[in-house]
C-alpha cells in the first residue's frame, strides 16, 4: 500500500474517536452536571528523507534539507472542560448545585460485590429505604452519597428534608429542625487527572496517588446552591462546527484513498 494510503487510512481511524466524543457531548447536552470532552490531535512519527544533500541547497534555506513525510494524526488527548455550567431553580428539597469549579461529591458506588468511592457533579439525591428502618440519601441509580462521617442515612420519623447552602441535611421532626448529616465536598486540585467513567462519574486511576488529586474543600462560605442543579457544559453551536469540520476531514483523507487507488491502477495498466 503507497504511503498516502497508509497515512490517510490512520488518520481517519482517529477522526472517527473524535466524531463519537462530539456525538458523546451532543447526546449529554440535557444531562446534569455533565462536562464537555475535548479532542486534542498530536502528529505520530515521521521519516526523514535526506534526498537533498548538495552543499547549494543549504544556501538561503530555512529548514533542514530533506523531506519529513509523517505517518497520519493520532489522538493525543481527551480533556475535560471543566467549566461552570448553567444553573437552573429546580425547587426540589433534594436539588443541590455546586457553586464553584473543580468541587465534586462523593459517592459510594457498589458493582458486583464491589465497592468504591466516585465523583459526580450530579446534584440530584433521591432517599432510599435501607434494612433496619430509616432512608439512605443516593443517586437516582440508588448509590449512597458519602458524607463527613460516611454514607448518609437518616431515621425515620422525620416531617421534611432539605438541603441547605452549606451542604448540610436539614431534618425537621415535630416542627424542629437539626441538621444531622453533611455533605463531604471535595475539590479536585489537579482534575485533568480525573477520568470520566459512566453514569456521569468520574474516578481516580488506580496508579494514581488520590491524595495529590482529591482533597477535602477547605475553602469558606455557601458551597452548595440548594433546590437547583447544574446544566451540562456543551455549547451545541461549536458542537456542531466541530462535527462538520471532522467530517469534511475525513471525507478529504478518504478522496486521499481513492486517489492513491486509482494512481496506482494507472501505474499497473503502463506496466503492463
Amino acid at each position: 500500500m503507497s504511503r498516502i494510503m497508509n497515512q490517510s487510512a490512520v488518520t481517519m481511524n482517529q477522526i472517527q474517536h473524535k466524531l463519537d466524543v462530539i456525538g458523546n457531548n451532543i447526546s449529554n447536552s440535557n444531562t446534569t452536571g455533565y462536562k464537555n470532552r475535548q479532542v486534542e490531535f498530536s502528529s505520530l512519527l515521521s521519516q526523514q528523507i535526506d534526498n537533498l544533500n548538495a552543499p547549494e541547497n543549504a544556501e538561503g534555506r530555512l529548514t533542514p534539507d530533506g523531506i519529513r513525510v509523517g505517518a497520519g494524526a493520532g489522538l493525543g488527548a481527551i480533556n475535560l472542560n471543566q467549566l461552570q455550567g448553567s444553573m437552573i431553580e429546580t425547587d426540589r428539597s433534594l436539588d443541590a448545585a455546586l457553586t464553584e469549579e473543580n468541587m465534586f461529591f462523593q459517592v459510594n458506588r457498589v458493582e458486583n460485590g464491589q465497592q468504591d468511592t466516585v465523583y459526580t457533579r450530579d446534584g440530584s439525591f433521591f432517599l432510599s429505604p435501607v434494612e433496619g428502618g430509616g432512608v439512605a440519601l443516593t443517586t437516582s441509580d440508588g448509590h449512597p452519597i458519602i458524607g463527613t462521617e460516611g454514607p448518609i442515612e437518616i431515621q425515620d420519623g422525620f416531617d421534611a428534608i432539605e438541603l441547605n447552602d452549606q451542604g448540610q441535611l436539614v431534618v425537621t421532626r415535630d416542627g424542629e429542625q437539626t441538621a444531622e448529616a453533611e455533605l463531604a465536598v471535595v475539590e479536585a486540585v489537579r482534575p485533568s487527572a480525573l477520568e470520566a467513567e459512566g453514569d456521569n462519574f468520574f474516578t481516580v486511576s488506580g496508579a494514581a496517588d488520590i491524595d495529590e488529586i482529591i482533597q477535602a474543600y477547605a475553602g469558606e462560605g455557601a458551597v452548595i446552591h440548594p433546590q437547583s442543579l447544574e446544566q451540562s457544559n456543551v455549547d451545541m453551536s461549536q458542537q456542531m462546527t466541530d462535527m462538520m469540520a471532522a467530517q469534511r476531514l475525513y471525507q478529504f483523507n478518504s478522496r486521499s484513498i481513492t486517489m492513491g487507488d486509482q494512481m496506482l491502477g494507472l501505474v499497473n495498466t503502463i506496466r503492463s
